[in-house]
């Protein structure tokens, strides 16, 4: 058969795409690609698109027997032919010739060569680049992941090399991210098997940011801001479902490479994942991040800080957008850390042992400082930027979890912890609240300070610890003061132009006339039992001088005025009678505590005669004791008397002078002549100032004195008595004087203590007709016996009949 020789010697009897095919191949690769031929195999693959998956595979032939021939200048033509096809072609056809040209991509990068990785690389970005009409059912990439994350970790000897390769395998992943994360059917991207290769490889090349030269030279060929672009770009495609599966790869990374500690990386990760994803999926990422720092509730502290801090930047970011039902979620996680961090602290503390552990628990408690830091000011920093109607749902969370004495708290056990401990988290609680509650601008103050509130609120304030009193003030001010006086009335002083300052105030709204009626004795208690404690300093002083004055700018009308002279007339009657044995300086800090208020408020209500009695019993003072006086009290070395001197009338305020003062239109003067006592309820018991043993003696005592006794109960009955009993003359009288006595009283006395003798009225009703009714509808006594239930068990108790007592008619 000798014509088979001769048929397979000639070159015209080969296919006509092989023959374009290896025309466009020079004799010298230097000469580069034959652009007039090729110019024909394209117009060629145009016209007879069925034959681009056999122009595929032979270029795919030829490539790969160039690679291992180590041709590269034909590996180079080989590249640039396929690209031009690739640009050039747009049909159904073009899916063959895909599936050839990702194979020579492959074995480019698969060839250790860093310049032919680079070419292969670099085709593949065109590829990517190009829109499909069809989707492509069979097409998978997960060998280019690989490969393209192995380059970015690369370690090239040469940086510059190093460089161009890790560039090379950043723009791969980014073309494999624009080519599959629009295509639904290349969902499959977004798995961890897939994220935890993409994720890891840009943020390796954004931590080893050291080649600052080539930044400014060029920007896109720099590793770190590539990578960091391609990040941003990978995390603005993320859909709703696929969050989780990229936020947990860059958490793992920053476990496996200890950048928690410093954090300064793990920061501006999150700031640009925060900055890049749909702000309707921040809570995912807050989500993840609470997650991982439960995971890390026992890691050293500095790692908890540092997960903390990234927290605190992520919800400040997505505070201000939308942030989903996470905001409770926030607060319990980091209020259960917060109460971890300091049993850790704690526990360091009583296990101490011996001096050489001395200094490592001090270590151990300073950075176990820094974590609660970090806590309260995520806290306040989150409460801060909600709004206002979630900051007051919050301010009622918070407050829910501030242990009380002798209330439950279900969140924190402060148990374990004991005093030190429990005052640790209250003081820590309070501190969050003071910055959730910084620039908190309620409309009115129901809204503001609701007796839930309120009242634990006020049960603080009455702790033996002046820090905690200071918090809670501090608190008060913030949710008070709507008009941003406060800053106005720092320090405690005697003012002597108060219009200079120019206090920003309107006129008092309904509700907050309802909300003075109902709760003004409740703040007028805490701020007169709060005078009193031994421990006040000079702070606590300023802070109460700004509580009155914000009360009066805020909610004070005509019967609020009253009020509270009433109660700074209290304070000054206290600090002369001393019957708590006060230290001379709490004494001498009320009297100036009262100066400085009463001068504050005579000028308020601008009434002349009322200024004129404040100015001149300051004068007074600061002629004959400056040591009632706020401005000589609270320095340093004040001297103080031995005692006060209760005759001498002009140092002190009198009621006489203030009620002629104000007998104009609007105030009830007679109501001043009531001196203010404050109600004892059970705040009292919450707030420790007693042990439990001497109010149970106190009870046994009260109880045993209120008992009669028994030899005076039967009187004996004689003339006299008699002739008493007969005559009524005097009891007229005294029904007219106590007639009146309740007159006045319903006229003058405060509306709370009307309000409290109507209640034990009705509650002494409410127990008598309990016992009737007890009495009336209990069944009658049966032969059959009667059902009782003692201890849980039922017991069946049968009566006698001649022991049952029958009504008269029944008896025959």
């Amino acid at each position: 058969m000798p014509w088979l020789c001769v048929c397979g010697c000639c070159g015209p009897l080969r296919p006509r795409y092989k023959r374009l095919v290896d025309n466009i191949f020079p004799e010298d690769p230097k000469d580069g690609l034959v652009k007039s031929d090729m110019e024909k195999l394209t117009f060629y693959a145009v016209s007879a698109p069925e034959k681009l998956d056999r122009i595929g595979e032979y270029l795919a032939e030829r490539l790969s027997r160039d690679v291992v021939r180590h041709r590269y200048g034909y590996v180079v033509i080989a590249m640039e032919a396929l690209d031009q096809l690739l640009m050039a072609c747009h049909s159904q056809s073009i899916k063959p010739f895909v599936e050839s040209f990702l194979h020579m991509v492959a074995k480019l990068l698969e060839s250790g060569e860093p310049d032919l990785q680079v070419l292969g690389t670099n085709s593949f970005v065109k590829f990517a680049n190009i829109e499909e009409d069809t989707p492509s059912y069979h097409r998978r990439y997960d060998f280019f992941v690989s490969q393209f994350s192995a380059m970015c970790h690369s370690t090239h000897e040469d940086s510059e090399t190093r460089n161009r390769i890790r560039v090379a395998g950043i723009k791969g992943l980014q073309g494999v991210v624009r080519k599959t994360v629009n295509d639904e059917l290349q969902a499959i991207i977004w798995e961890p098997q897939h994220m935890d290769k993409l994720i890891p490889s840009m943020l390796f090349n954004m931590q080893d940011n050291e080649d600052s030269e080539s930044r400014r030279d060029k920007e896109y060929e720099n590793p770190a801001s590539l990578a960091e672009s391609c990040f941003r770009e990978l995390l603005g495609r993320a859909a709703y479902g696929n969050m989780n599966n990229a936020v947990h790869p860059v958490l793992v990374h920053l476990d496996n490479h200890h950048l928690w500690d410093p954090n300064d990386f793990a920061v501006s990760c999150f700031r640009i994942i925060m900055y890049s994803i749909q702000a309707q999926h921040s809570h995912h990422v807050i989500q993840q991040v609470l997650s991982h720092l439960d995971t890390h509730s026992k890691n050293t502290p500095r790692v908890r800080a540092g997960i903390v801090q990234v927290l605190l930047e992520t919800v400040a970011i997505a505070a201000k957008g939308s942030i989903g039902p996470t905001v409770l979620e926030v607060f319990n996680t980091l209020l259960k850390h917060l109460r971890m961090s300091v049993d850790f602290e704690l526990g360091d503390g009583s296990r101490r042992n011996s001096a050489s552990s001395h200094s490592s628990t001090r270590t151990k408690e300073s950075e176990e400082r820094i974590v609660q830091n970090a806590i309260i000011q995520t806290i306040g920093f989150f409460g801060g930027n909600l709004p206002d109607y979630q900051r007051a749902e919050v301010m009622m969370f918070i407050m829910g979890k501030v242990p009380v004495y002798g209330t439950p708290c279900h969140t924190l056990d402060t148990v374990k912890i004991g005093h030190q401990g429990t005052k640790r988290i209250q003081a820590m609680l309070l501190s969050s609240l003071i910055m959730v509650t910084s620039g908190f601008k309620c409309k009115t103050m129901c809204a503001g300070l609701p007796v839930s509130f309120l009242e634990p609120l006020c049960s603080i304030s009455l702790m033996e610890d002046s820090e905690l009193r200071q918090l809670v003030l501090e608190i008060l001010h913030n949710i008070i003061d709507r008009h941003d006086n406060r800053a106005k009335l720092r320090g405690i002083r005697i003012i002597p132009n108060v219009a200079a300052l120019k206090i920003k105030r309107e006129k008092i709204s309904k509700q907050d006339v309802v909300f003075m009626k109902k709760h003004g004795q409740q703040l007028y208690r805490h701020i007169y039992l709060g005078c009193k404690e031994d421990d006040n300093v000079q702070k606590n002083f300023e802070l109460l001088f700004t509580a009155l004055a914000l009360i009066t700018i805020e909610l004070a009308n005509e019967e609020v005025v009253i009020d509270l002279m009433r109660l700074s007339i209290a304070l000054q009657d206290m600090a002369l009678v001393n019957e708590e044995n006060m230290p001379m300086f709490i004494r001498c800090g009320i009297m100036a505590l009262v100066a400085a208020y009463l001068n504050f408020l005579s000028q308020m209500i601008a009434n002349p005669p009322f200024c004129q009695h404040v100015s001149k019993v300051i004068e007074m003072r600061n002629l004959d004791a400056p040591h009632l006086l706020p401005e000589h009290v609270f320095r340093e070395k004040c001297v103080l008397p031995d005692s006060l001197d209760r005759d001498d009338v002009g140092l002190y305020f009198q009621t006489a002078d203030l009620a002629e003062a104000l007998s104009v239109p609007g105030y009830n003067v007679e109501r001043l002549a009531i001196p203010y006592i404050p109600q004892v309820t059970d705040e009292d018991r919450l707030s420790r100032r007693k042990s439990f043993v001497d109010t149970i003696s106190l009870q046994v005592d009260i109880l045993s004195n209120s008992l009669p006794d028994q030899s005076q109960l039967a009187e004996e009955i004689t003339f006299e008595t008699l002739k008493k009993a007969i005559d009524t003359t005097g009891l007229e009288e005294q029904e007219r004087e106590r007639r009146r006595q309740v007159m006045e009283k319903f006229q003058k006395a405060p509306f709370e203590e009307i309000a409290a003798h109507c209640e034990s009225k009705a509650s002494m009703l409410h127990d008598r007709l309990a016992q009737i009714f007890e009495l009336t509808i209990r069944p009658p006594p049966s032969p059959s016996g009667t059902v009782t239930v003692t201890s849980g068990h039922v017991q069946y108790q049968s009566v006698p009949v001649y022991e049952m007592k029958f009504p008269d008619l029944c008896v025959y």
